[in-house]
């Protein structure tokens, strides 16, 4: 990296970048006798005769911060470009060609000339132990920079997940422990679970509600008794009480009670609406 070219009045030390030897654009101005505004003008006015990768590379980020270690060591010109720089174009041959032609003078041509001729003959000088060191580190930041980005994406999502956890624990907890239960409870206590649990809802709007979508008979001497269906899904039970009057006779009452698996099915349900 420390070799020297010398083009006209001017002298280019050699920059390679991805196996293709490069310009600045401090450089390019100081060789065809231009300025660095020019150069950048002729790019941004000709953005589609410039295709990244072939006429120039836009280096930025990790890639930016490898090149700048590359070449802080001269003592030349491209250190202007490099100081401040949060991004920089360098460019390849095709791309000091592409300037050149916009340029259009005959010092501009007979400088690209020389620059063909002296330094843009990579395939005829072989890569230095040094190079190859800095082509390694180049590609050996690049990978660091994807797994860093990639720990870092992963973070993100092992923290959604883990609050995601931290709020569904307590309501998987609380219907691991209902569908465990062998107790039946009143649909009124079955309100009062509800509403713990986030939603609002109260006796009398439950009967209603289980009547409406079917899970309890709606009129006649069965009112409120489950449906066959919901006694299919096993939600609810029957529990009969006999009565003694006190002139003898006896009556049986029927009292409608939601099982366990019932408990988890409603609270999932409602939950979910809630």
């Amino acid at each position: 990296m420390n070799e020297v070219v010398k083009i006209g009045d001017s002298s280019i030390p050699v920059l390679e970048w991805k196996g293709q030897r490069v310009v600045t654009t401090a450089q390019l101005a100081e060789v065809y006798e231009s300025s660095e505004k020019q150069v950048r003008q002729n790019y941004v006015n000709n953005l589609e005769r410039f295709k990244e990768g072939e006429h120039l590379f836009l280096l930025k980020g990790p890639e930016l911060k490898e090149f700048k270690r590359v070449v802080e060591n001269f003592d030349l010109p491209i250190a202007g470009d490099l100081k401040f720089a949060s991004q920089l174009c360098i460019w390849t041959r095709k791309g000091a060609s592409r300037h050149c032609k916009m340029l259009g003078t005959d010092k501009a041509w007979e400088q690209f000339d020389r620059l063909e001729e002296n330094y843009y003959n990579p395939q005829m000088q072989p890569l230095s132990g040094e190079h190859l060191i800095s082509l390694a580190l180049i590609e050996a930041n690049r990978i660091l920079a994807q797994k860093e980005e990639r720990i870092e994406s992963l973070e993100t999502d092992n923290a959604a997940l883990q609050k995601d956890n931290d709020r569904m624990k307590p309501k998987e907890i609380f219907a691991d422990a209902v569908s465990a239960s062998h107790t039946s409870i009143l649909i009124g206590d079955l309100a009062k679970l509800l509403k713990q649990n986030g939603y609002e809802t109260g006796q009398k709007r439950l009967f209603a509600w289980l009547r409406d979508n079917d899970y309890l008979i709606k009129g006649g001497s069965s009112k409120n008794m489950p449906t066959q269906r919901s006694m299919d899904m096993g939600l609810f039970d029957v529990k009969e009480t006999t009565i003694t009057n006190p002139d003898g006779s006896v009556r049986v009452t029927k009292t409608t009670k939601v099982t366990g698996k019932g408990q988890q099915y409603f609270i999932n349900r409602f939950l979910k609406e809630a």
